[in-house]
Parts: C-alpha cells; sequence; structure tokens
C-alpha cells in the first residue's frame, strides 16, 4: 500500500527517483565485487551517493524554499564528492570502465536535474511564488 501525503511530495520527482537509482546502482556494482577490499571507502562513497536522495527529501520536507534550496545544494555537493568517488576508483582500476560509464550516465542526468530543479525554485523565490503552507 502507497502511503502519500504533503510531506511525501518528493517521492513524485524525478532528481529524487534517479538518486535513489543511483545508490541502488552503486550498491549492486560496489557490494558485488569481493576483490574490493577498501571497506571505508566503498562505505564512504555508498554514503555520498545515499546523501543525495537524502537531501532532496529533507529540503522539500522543511517546506520553507530557503531551506529547501540549501538542502538541495547539500545533494549538488553531495553529486560532486560522489562523482569524485567513482572516478577514482576507474582510475586507480577497481571498477570497470563499463561500470564507470554506467554510474556516470545516471549521475549526469541527476546532477543536471538537480541544477534546473535549483534555477527553477531560484525563479519563484525570486518572484515570491512560493507557498509554504498545509493549507
Amino acid at each position: 500500500m502507497e502511503r502519500n501525503n504533503i510531506n511525501r511530495g518528493y517521492k513524485k520527482l524525478i532528481v529524487w527517483q534517479d538518486a535513489v537509482n543511483l545508490y541502488k546502482l552503486t550498491c549492486q556494482i560496489l557490494l558485488n565485487d569481493p576483490s574490493f577490499e577498501l571497506k571505508k571507502t566503498i562505505s564512504n562513497a555508498i554514503d555520498s551517493s545515499h546523501s543525495i536522495s537524502r537531501n532532496i527529501a529533507e529540503g522539500y520536507s522543511r517546506r520553507s524554499i530557503k531551506e529547501y534550496l540549501n538542502f538541495l545544494n547539500i545533494a549538488l555537493g553531495s553529486c560532486g564528492e560522489f562523482h569524485s568517488c567513482y572516478y577514482s576508483f576507474m582510475v586507480a582500476d577497481q571498477i570497470t570502465k563499463d561500470d564507470y560509464e554506467k554510474l556516470d550516465v545516471l549521475h549526469f542526468k541527476l546532477e543536471n536535474g538537480l541544477l534546473k530543479l535549483i534555477e527553477s525554485l531560484q525563479k519563484k523565490q525570486k518572484k515570491g511564488d512560493w507557498n509554504d503552507s498545509f493549507i
């Protein structure tokens, strides 16, 4: 049973869905390779990918456009951190170029979606066109 309310509206956002899918793909790639021995490094990479969806959700749930934008910018920072992680893994031959490409395609889509969402919300903020009421 799907439970929806105004506070869970972020689940409709493509960027949030892409962020969850990126986390899932990250786990599939990094946790299924027994030769990847750097447990802390894997954990940090997975956490940075997971941080993206968590910050989108938290910002959305704050209701204030200022706080929402702040959390979206944190999510964007996590995007940068995660890109550095999986790029470094590829350079160090810890993931295949094919796995890098899978991550990068989805990451790039998500990152650009986040940038567009931030831009859209900044326009709303500038116009004063934001309703933070539950009514």
